[in-house]
């Protein structure tokens, strides 16, 4: 139990100091944000604080912070140390910048503003990268939160025979469109409270049922702080599968997307830090309770009954062994919650960054549709395929991971190359070297996982390492061509 209540401390004192570190690099001002210049009461509508701020925290917080660290703590205690700090070092701050440039920026998307600052052929490659995850998101937070509701609330089996799970994928599939449709403070910004109180019970009745359960927390010795951790198979190394695995729990690209779309809806810029850092925080919050949950299973049950259980059936399991059946019931609600309000805006960002991307008005509802209706055909394919393939799903998860990292390595690209331009210190490297780490992280999977190229562990490194200082060395003259290219337009007579 020691080391989590470390990880805690490490989290919630790590991310005011570095938080307040973060905001004072980008510097927060009083100039009017998009919200207030642009309110059209459609894509651009100021809304208070506290709802920008719960908003972002559903919308960034799926099932990521909670299936991947069930899976993620298989490596050990090591990981109430390792989730923490990368969550204040690299999550909460990609989300920051991302929320913060786009503010400043005219409330530009995530795809527009790597076109203005990663160039044109980025720009391309960026965009089909991010249709591809947001179609995987959307296919991924159908599934999962269907799946538990029809185990957990409904008591039946998720089998693909289920017209439960059918008409439960329905349900979802429709509040999407719904969602994806209207204006954010009409059906987002109204129910989204309602989903914010379930989420709130589900976290801290699980936080506190890890001690009045005492659930037994195994702590960090010198034997988990080796390479390859203590994962069941005792080779696979923490580096990189542990950070593909727990995913958004620590940092997700995916994150960007939503923040740029809250960034159209905040009225002041020193609401920023609420609404973009500390969020990311509260979700390591959650990733750190559910990874604490899932030890505690695999200490009572056994590593292999745990693994039996699956993803899915531990949350059942903790939900109502530390909660009772009612108390158990909300707390599955909280789990459903989390995929469902980051499905539907995921699917909603796509709309607007397609329509930003093919220069088509978003504010009449046929151009809506005819980008929303060939979108969510996909969707419906690949959800298809996941639920008929006997190994769809896992195939699904390892995409939508591994793309959700590397969605990263553009966002932190895209910060370092503003910082650079706009700083006049080495503010710059506090995103470089995140990126850095994560274009090793995820060249480093790809290369050695059975969904990529297969090499052995040793291969994949090394061609990890010459990639990472590529990363590095573009990143940084695209910096600095950035930064001459505004020095010289300063010049230029007006």
């Amino acid at each position: 139990m020691a080391t989590f209540i470390i990880g805690l401390v490490i989290l919630f004192g790590g991310g005011l100091l570095y938080g307040k570190f973060t905001e004072k690099v980008f510097g927060p001002d009083d100039r009017p944000t998009p919200a207030v210049e642009k309110n059209d009461g459609n894509e651009y509508v100021p809304m208070k604080k506290f709802k920008n701020s719960l908003i972002e925290l559903l919308n960034v917080a799926g099932t990521g912070p909670i299936f991947g660290p069930i899976m993620g703590i298989l490596f050990g205690p090591i990981a109430f140390i390792l989730i923490p700090l990368g969550c204040v070092l690299s999550g909460a701050v990609h989300d920051y910048f991302a929320g913060m440039i786009s503010i400043r920026e005219g409330g530009a998307q995530m795809p527009t503003l790597i076109g203005r600052y990663l160039g044109k052929g980025v720009y391309q490659i960026y965009n089909a990268f991010l249709c591809i995850l947001m179609l995987l998101v959307g296919a991924v937070f159908i599934y999962t939160p269907g799946d538990i509701f029809v185990t957990g609330v409904l008591g039946k089996q998720a089998l693909v025979t289920s017209p439960a799970l059918w008409i439960t994928y329905t349900v979802i599939f429709v509040y999407y469109l719904i969602a994806t449709l209207f204006p954010i403070d009409k059906i987002i910004g109204r129910i989204y409270p309602i989903f914010g109180a379930i989420l709130l019970f589900s976290a801290i009745g699980i936080f506190f049922g890890l001690f009045f359960k005492h659930y037994q927390l195994t702590n960090v010795s010198g034997a988990v702080m080796t390479w390859h951790g203590t994962y069941p198979d005792g080779i696979t190394p923490i580096i990189p599968v542990f950070f593909v695995t727990v995913a958004c729990g620590i940092t997700s690209g995916f994150h960007s997307t939503q923040a740029t779309l809250i960034a159209r809806s905040v009225t002041h810029e020193k609401e920023g830090k609420m609404t973009f850092y500390n969020m990311m925080i509260l979700e390591g919050f959650i990733a750190m309770i559910w990874a604490a949950a899932a030890m505690g299973v695999y200490n009572k049950l056994g590593v292999a009954n745990g693994l039996a259980l699956g993803a899915t059936g531990v949350v059942n399991f903790v939900a109502k062994d530390m909660l009772g059946p009612v108390g158990g019931m909300i707390a599955l609600l909280g789990v459903i919650v989390l995929p469902i309000t980051s499905g539907d805006t995921a699917l909603r960002s796509l709309r607007l960054m397609l329509g930003e991307y093919l220069h088509i008005d978003m504010t009449k509802m046929k151009a809506k549709l005819g980008i929303a209706i060939p979108v969510f055909i996909i969707v419906a394919a690949i959800l298809f395929w996941a639920k008929y393939s006997p190994t769809g799903f896992t195939i699904l998860w390892r995409y939508f991971s591994w793309a959700n990292q590397t969605l990263a390595i553009f966002a932190f690209a895209m910060y370092t190359v503003y910082l650079y331009s706009h700083k006049n210190s080495a503010a710059w490297l506090m995103s470089l070297i995140p990126g850095m780490f994560y274009s090793f992280v995820t060249c480093a999977f790809i290369m050695n996982a059975q969904i990529g190229f297969r090499l052995a562990w040793n291969t994949a490194y090394i061609v990890s390492a010459v990639f990472t200082i590529f990363y590095a060395v573009i990143t940084i003259y695209g910096g600095k061509k950035q930064k001459t290219a505004g020095q010289l337009a300063d010049r230029l007579p007006a």
